[in-house]
């Protein structure tokens, strides 16, 4: 249906809105369907840039599973970079990263941990609280490539002061040693 309405749309004039909508729908039905070089394909047959971005943009506000975010994240960074505001460059970026991280840990675990997706260091501190030490190690290596060069309100810096702050956590003893009496 969605490439009917595509010839549809060569042979006769369709409101701009309207494309947004329907491509948005199409893109987000292949990225469901985990068809991401299809999706791709469908971007890239988008002439005009401005409808290509927002349809992009539209399809990641609504919120499509992890490998979906990852790739409309990756796309608008690599094709967008320069048009999209600061503010939005840094929440696709934390997006990126943060799917990225999850994208590492044990798939059975993902969807505990989905909703902070855009935000990895939320995500980390999580993981901490969790004890989940072993895929704190895996997250903290993939933040590590990830944010080399990288300028999105998270750095290294602060990765390590989160991981500080836990090991001191970890020492603290709640009671206090009780003295023998003879």
């Amino acid at each position: 249906d969605y490439e009917l309405c595509e010839e549809w749309e060569h042979l006769y004039p369709v409101p701009r809105e309207d494309l947004i909508n329907l491509h948005r729908e199409h893109l987000l039905h292949l990225l469901e369907m985990g068809d991401m070089e299809k999706a791709l394909q469908l971007l890239q047959r988008i002439e005009d840039p401005g409808v290509c971005l927002a349809i992009s943009e539209q399809s990641l506000d609504q919120h499509p599973n992890l490998a979906a975010s990852h790739f409309l994240a990756d796309y608008l960074t690599a094709h967008f970079y320069t048009s999209l505001t600061t503010a939005r460059r840094n929440e696709i970026q934390a997006l990126y990263i943060g799917s990225k991280v999850l994208l590492s840990l044990p798939e059975v675990s993902r969807v505990n941990y989905f909703h902070l997706s855009s935000k990895p260091l939320l995500m980390l501190e999580q993981l901490l609280m969790n004890m989940k030490v072993d895929w704190v190690a895996v997250a903290v290596q993939t933040l590590h490539q990830l944010l080399a060069g990288q300028e999105i309100g998270i750095t290294v810096e602060d990765i390590d002061s989160l991981l500080s702050k836990y090991a001191e956590k970890a020492l603290n003893f709640p009671f206090t040693l009780k003295e023998k009496r003879s």
